[in-house]
């Protein structure tokens, strides 16, 4: 593994994104439309210093953030709450509690050869996404 998490990477798998989203209660709707999306994950890293963007054909989320300096979290498009996010390295893993309404919320990020792998916990819900650097 790899603490080198820069460039275009392109979802490969989403498992249990819905049971991620039903936990985070966004609406039916809403996640009918989000589990059909193909995703695409920019990363540029400059030391600890990370500014991401998630894109999609219907809604992108951008995060800046620095490990190791906890911040104050909009999850504009995703469920719309306001959070305490800290993002710290676990070895090569970065590792992501966010504190607020929902228990136990945050995500574990980690790079394998060409794979990013991403682990979305809220509550008793994981989600295990997979991307491939383009």
């Amino acid at each position: 593994m790899t603490r080198d998490q820069n460039g275009t990477w392109e979802m490969e798998t989403n498992d249990n994104f819905e049971g991620y989203m039903k936990a985070l209660d966004i609406d039916f709707a809403t996640r009918k439309i989000a589990i059909r999306l193909h995703q695409t994950k920019i990363i540029e890293q400059d030391g600890d210093n990370f500014k991401t963007k998630t894109n999609s054909t219907f809604r992108n989320y951008d995060l800046d953030f620095t490990v190791g300096v906890e911040f104050d979290e909009y999850t504009k498009g995703l469920d719309n709450r306001n959070v305490k996010s800290l993002v710290t390295w676990e070895g090569d893993v970065l590792v992501c509690v966010q504190k607020g309404e929902k228990e136990n919320r945050g995500w574990r990020q980690w790079v394998e050869g060409d794979k990013l792998h991403l682990k979305l916990t809220c509550g008793d819900q994981v989600c295990y996404q997979v991307f491939k650097k383009k």
